[in-house]
């Protein structure tokens, strides 16, 4: 159990609210609300009950809350992974990844997520559990879609053409699986991830080498449209 996990369930004492007129920034309160939430989350998941709580913890009302948080539970997981991208991006922003090939950037930058994620283990496990549920599918897709984005933008991806897409595609497979092979992992340091994540990297390399072989061989095959037009005038 992570240390978020096992801290005091005892309700916080609630913030003074802002004065009227001088509303704290809707950015610092939603991000004061997720923190609050956090403390609750590894026990009692994303629910209103718990988005209330946080909300009067830090001195937002009702109507702020809501404001804030429109679809509820759903928001507020919403929230918890923009600013946990958010927090990667910066991050990523501060390392040194020019030096390195594109397969150690991209290890690099999903171990980055995960570190971002380490505090909150149990909280981030909870979100993804929710996000499972059917109804939640459609915000899943773009939060993924999100996170691998800001993966590869990150570490310089430039790319406009059919490869933007297949690029997250691909990673958007390499980071879930990785995502779940980490919430188990219980080893020393958390090694048993970063080796399933290199064996899936170089698993995706690998394919990517055969596509290049099979377009290579693909360039010596005759065209179809030459075939048909030598079959055309064997004809007359």
């Amino acid at each position: 159990m992570t240390k978020t996990a096992t801290a005091s369930r005892e309700p916080r004492p609630p913030r003074k609210k802002a004065a009227k007129g001088g509303r704290r920034d809707d950015a610092a309160l939603r991000s004061a609300i997720l923190d609050a939430a956090l403390a609750h989350v590894p026990f009692d998941g994303f629910t209103d009950k718990v988005l209330q709580q946080a909300g009067t913890e830090v001195g937002a009302d009702r109507t702020a809350i809501m404001r804030l948080f429109p679809g509820g539970p759903l928001s507020l997981v919403e929230t918890f992974s923009e600013l946990f991208d958010a927090e990667m991006e910066r991050r990523l922003a501060k390392s040194k990844l020019s030096a390195m090939k594109v397969r150690e950037k991209i290890a690099f930058a999903v171990r980055t997520r995960l570190a971002v994620l380490g505090p909150h283990k149990e909280a981030a496990r909870r979100a993804a559990a929710f996000l499972t549920l059917p109804p939640n599918a459609p915000t899943a897709a773009t939060l993924l879609y999100r996170t691998v984005d800001s993966i590869w933008r990150a570490i310089g991806d430039n790319s406009t053409d059919f490869n933007f897409y297949t690029k997250r595609a691909i990673l958007a497979g390499v980071y879930t699986t990785t995502l779940m092979r980490w919430f188990n992992d219980d080893s020393v340091d958390e090694l048993a991830t970063g080796e399933f994540l290199a064996r899936r990297i170089e698993n995706v390399m690998q394919f990517e080498k055969l596509k290049a072989r099979v377009r290579e061989a693909a360039k010596k095959l005759p065209s179809l449209s030459g075939l048909f037009s030598r079959q055309g005038a064997g004809r007359t």
